[in-house]
């Protein structure tokens, strides 16, 4: 980062730094006044999500501090072109919430299956999972960015709506109405992408 770019993060108002900019501070300087606005922005965030989830607030507050532990150890592994900061730094705190419901034993609300290997298919099965699944990828790729944003949040990191408005500093109607616009095209594309399939 330049001298001209450090100054101008330096002088424009903390709420208006993005993320990203705070992470990238941090995995090339360790700057610390980046890390505390990223832990003073997404602390309390991470907080809720846990206690959503079913977590003491003890337990909540130690998720997040955790979470935010490892986005600074980790900061350099962030690649800004393959997810958001929001939706990376909830992947962690996911991630430990996860681990923390097994060594609790409640697997009532994450079924062992879902962690578990699918048993074998029959090869034709198996192929067109395959290219089932490469389908959905390449559909979801075709996505606006903030509907990707909000889809991944939502189904892949497991937050609520109002959630995913906290986290991303939107109304929870922008929430709705952009999770509505994304599976709307997904269906539209699911459609066609099946259309052609079965004229092949």
């Amino acid at each position: 980062m330049t001298q001209t770019d450090s100054s101008s993060a330096a002088t424009a108002p903390e709420a208006t730094i993005p993320p990203e900019a705070l992470i990238a501070r941090i995995a090339e300087v360790r700057d610390r006044q980046a890390y505390a606005l990223l832990f003073s922005r997404f602390a309390p965030k991470l907080k809720g999500f846990a206690m959503g989830q079913g977590m003491t607030a003890a337990e909540a507050e130690d998720l997040a501090q955790d979470a935010l532990l490892n986005v600074w150890r980790k900061a350099h592994l962030f690649d800004a072109g393959k997810a958001t900061a929001v939706t990376w730094i909830y992947s962690i705190a996911r991630n430990l919430r996860i681990d923390a419901a097994r060594k609790a034993k409640r697997t009532r609300d994450l079924p062992e299956d879902l962690w578990q290997g699918d048993i074998e298919k029959p090869a034709d099965d198996a192929l067109v999972l395959a290219q089932s699944a490469a389908s959905l990828k390449d559909m979801l790729a075709s996505l606006p960015e903030d509907q990707m944003t909000i889809l991944r949040l939502s189904y892949y990191e497991d937050l609520s709506h109002g959630d995913i408005a906290k986290a991303l500093s939107i109304p929870l109607g922008t929430v709705k109405s952009r999770l509505r616009l994304a599976m709307t095209r997904l269906r539209g594309a699911f459609g066609l992408a099946k259309t052609l399939g079965d004229a092949q």
